[in-house]
């Protein structure tokens, strides 16, 4: 039970923290106003953090699917 909360808060957090980023180009979100962007050069610290954040949280999104697998196996 634990690890079906901690999926859905994990997919929560990661809905928000996608979201949360700035559209590179090129892509759709282009389509929707995210090519108008500054030209400079390179990430700030906090988008490199938010990156950083996605990267773990996902990991851990991750875990827990493979966690709830192996539960769901072992319990069948």
């Amino acid at each position: 039970m634990g690890f079906s909360i901690a999926l859905i808060v994990f997919s929560g957090l990661m809905m928000l923290l996608v979201l949360m980023h700035k559209g590179k180009g090129g892509g759709l979100s282009d389509m929707f106003g995210g090519g108008m962007q500054s030209s400079v050069g390179g990430s700030s610290v906090a988008e490199r953090n938010l990156d950083r954040i996605t990267i773990v949280v996902g990991l851990l999104w991750f875990a827990c699917i493979i966690v709830l697998a192996l539960l769901m196996k072992t319990n069948s």
